[in-house]
């Protein structure tokens, strides 16, 4: 019995993909069926119905059409916003492929790396470092060298390992794959700082190299058309937070009511929108498409602190054409390990809605909570 050319099929159901994306449209009903046929059609790519050996000879190559797709479809959602071909359906049809296809490509990385564990080496790689295709940069900035340097303003989004960074991305009406972000700048001697909002520190600045270094998976790196207003929202948000560490300043704290109205204190992405607003002069505020949190059992939401039904999270900014996609990293060795998490954070929601089901709180965890909330107002001496 002759072995399937699935190779060769699993090629032609990207340039299948790749076809359907590429279709004009005219109407918003034709954009969010195309979008769900390319959902549908990722989403149930079974990987052992294919040649891997075959597929694993190509996925470099493989990997780039799926990055390219989705950095053309990025490029269309202004033209889409001019047509009012934004829907509701739309923006999650676009949501559900770029999820999707990340997916796709991580497995691809994973299968052409041989499928290695962090816990074989025993530690992570920095972001945007790695030799097997572990970054994936836009052709665009690539020919113009533009994609090797890091500009003032750029936002960089990141997932982490830890499993309250799962929880972040899937606590929205919408899943993503991010948890994290913040934004660069660069100071007048070349240094470069991430500036970012922790839960553990509130708002901080850090050398760019330790936040890439700190235990991330993924890190996707977006620039704004706009390189005079980026440069004055990274100055303005390193000069703000500065203040707050500096002697008589006062500490930004994390907030954890993910509301964007109120900027006593601090998430990372509502530090974005802050730096963005004022770097505008009050003309740009993030997002364009925010992301909802309407859940019905409101119980795991109360505790952490969510007192809004609307928000920014961190992979909305995914949907703004105002930013390019410059490049996007991955460590393969784990990707795998965050999907699982991914997927069990996803039934966790779902049972305590389905459900009610609750979490229980023992004495020794409120006080972990308290000393935990009450340490980020201490000096990080004092931590």
């Amino acid at each position: 019995m002759l072995a399937p050319v699935a190779s060769a099929s699993f090629e032609n159901d990207i340039e299948h993909i790749e076809i359907i994306a590429a279709t004009p449209v005219t109407n918003s009903a034709l954009l969010a069926r195309n979008l769900q046929f390319i959902y549908e059609r990722a989403s149930k790519a079974r990987f052992d119905d294919y040649d891997v050996v075959g597929i694993a000879r190509q996925a470099p190559q493989l990997m780039y059409r799926l990055f390219d797709l989705r950095v053309g479809l990025r490029d269309h959602l202004a033209h889409y916003e001019m047509l009012g071909l934004m829907t509701p359906e739309v923006t999650q049809g676009f949501r559900d492929v770029f999820r999707v296809l990340r997916y796709v490509s991580d497995m691809l990385g994973e299968i052409t790396t041989g499928h290695p564990r962090t816990n074989e080496s025993g530690y992570l790689l920095r972001g945007f470092t790695g030799t097997d295709n572990n970054t994936l940069v836009n052709y665009a900035f690539y020919r113009s060298g533009a994609a090797h340097h890091f500009r003032s303003g750029d936002v960089v989004l990141v997932r982490g390992t830890a499993h309250n960074s799962a929880a972040i991305a899937r606590i929205g009406d919408v899943d993503s794959q991010f948890s994290h972000i913040g934004v660069v700048y660069i100071d007048p001697q070349g240094d470069h700082w991430m500036v970012e909002s922790l839960i553990e520190d509130g708002a901080t600045i850090t050398p760019l190299a330790k936040a890439l270094d700190h235990n991330i998976v993924r890190a996707v790196l977006y620039r704004h058309h706009d390189a005079d207003l980026a440069a004055r929202a990274a100055k303005y948000i390193f000069d703000y937070v500065a203040a707050s560490h500096a002697k008589g300043g006062k500490r930004i704290l994390y907030d954890f009511s993910m509301r964007t109205d109120d900027t006593r204190n601090l998430f990372c992405s509502k530090l974005v929108r802050l730096a963005y607003e004022q770097g505008s002069f009050g003309t740009f505020k993030l997002p364009t498409y925010p992301t909802h949190i309407a859940r019905k059992n409101r119980d795991f939401l109360d505790r952490v602190g969510v007192a809004t039904d609307l928000t920014f999270a961190p992979a909305d900014i995914d949907m703004e054409s105002g930013f390019d996609l410059v490049a996007e990293w991955q460590d393969y060795r784990d990707t795998a390990g965050i999907r699982l998490q991914d997927f069990t954070m996803d039934k966790l929601f779902e049972w305590m809605e389905k459900y009610n089901y609750r979490f229980e709180e023992t004495t020794a965890i409120k006080l972990v909570s308290l000393l935990g909330r009450f340490s980020s107002h201490f000096s990080d001496g004092a931590k």
